[in-house]
């Protein structure tokens, strides 16, 4: 039985990785300061006596400590993510995740626990070498344009955790997260898949930024979870990053269509400017597809959702919302 904390486990990410350790017989600790998390994600989890949360944030040094010192590993998953967080508010989302970052690696280094730390694809920027191999180069805008703060933030984030396993020999895991979907996450910052779905069950219009041909790839949330343990029980993970996501790549206004479609709407697909959506001077990346075969080798992962696995899942989960009043 391992004794895991996580950060952020109020979060989308972090309540499914809690559900699927709990299912193991491990203890679970959560720490979030439910900024982004909701009780809600993980409130059919706390009767289970092996499920303990702390509501704080994460250089709260007291708690950490405590809490650090407990378990066996640390999955850091909390992070301001989104881009319309990233656009809108900087300062926290540049604060908040180098500094949470650096508290958690350094009361981790004082007790030698093992730190998975959750990371982007953003830190590719705008390179146009796809697929992003783990060792390619990223290319970032300038700084005068917000959204490459985010990217810029987990870039450091992955500088330091690195810098700890090779100056102190801590432990550190980097996993960087392809546009990760699935029940309970909301569109609340910007996040594609549930902002479309829940348009379409509304038979409102669907909000396409730019001119839709920006692709992406899609991972169901509980095959992200599956790669997460298993990175965490592998020693030749140590020191090493991963990306973790489908190499299935689709249009943005593809999946507005799928959406559409896989909903039986009547909802129309509306075109909408960088500048208008976001702010003047918006970039956005063409294309963000994962070399997987890292990942494959170290153990053996690959999704087992396909996208309109992935999209039925979410559309099941808003009707039930719906349904429940």
């Amino acid at each position: 039985m391992v004794k895991a904390l996580i950060t952020g486990g109020a979060g989308f990410i972090g309540s499914h990785l809690a559900e699927a350790l709990l299912e193991r017989n491990d203890e679970v600790a959560v720490v979030d300061d439910l900024s982004t998390g909701s009780l809600d994600n993980i409130a059919h989890l706390t009767a289970n006596p092996r499920f303990q949360f702390a509501i704080t944030g994460i250089t709260n040094e007291l708690v950490m400590d405590r809490l650090i010192n407990q378990c066996d590993v640390i999955f850091h998953l909390a992070a301001a993510v989104g881009v319309e967080l990233i656009v809108r508010d900087p300062v926290r989302v540049i604060e908040s995740n180098i500094k949470g970052c650096e508290t958690v690696l350094r009361i981790a280094a004082r007790y030698r626990k093992k730190v998975l730390l959750a990371s982007t694809s953003e830190v590719y920027g705008k390179s146009e070498r796809v697929p992003f191999r783990e060792d390619s180069d990223s290319v970032l805008g300038p700084t005068s344009i917000s959204r490459w703060s985010y990217a810029c933030s987990k870039a450091m984030d992955e500088f330091l955790a690195l810098a700890y396993y090779k100056q102190f020999d801590l432990p550190v895991v980097l996993m960087r997260f392809f546009n990760t979907v699935g029940p309970r996450q909301t569109g609340r910052y910007g996040m594609v898949v549930p902002r479309f779905v829940r348009r379409a069950l509304a038979g409102e219009p669907l909000e396409v930024y730019g001119d839709g041909q920006q692709s992406r790839c899609f991972t169901d949330v509980s095959d992200v979870t599956r790669a997460v343990i298993a990175l965490a029980e592998t020693p030749a993970a140590i020191g090493e990053a991963f990306n973790i996501g489908s190499t299935q790549e689709v249009s943005i206004e593809q999946l507005a269509r799928l959406t559409v479609a896989m909903c039986q709407s009547s909802s129309e697909i509306r075109y909408i400017p960088y500048d208008e959506a976001y702010e003047p001077g918006f970039e956005d990346l063409r294309r963000r597809v994962p070399d997987t075969s890292k990942i494959r080798r170290t153990i053996a992962w690959q999704p087992e959702h396909d996208l309109a696995a992935i999209l039925e899942r979410v559309i099941t989960y808003y009707r039930s919302l719906a349904a429940s009043g």
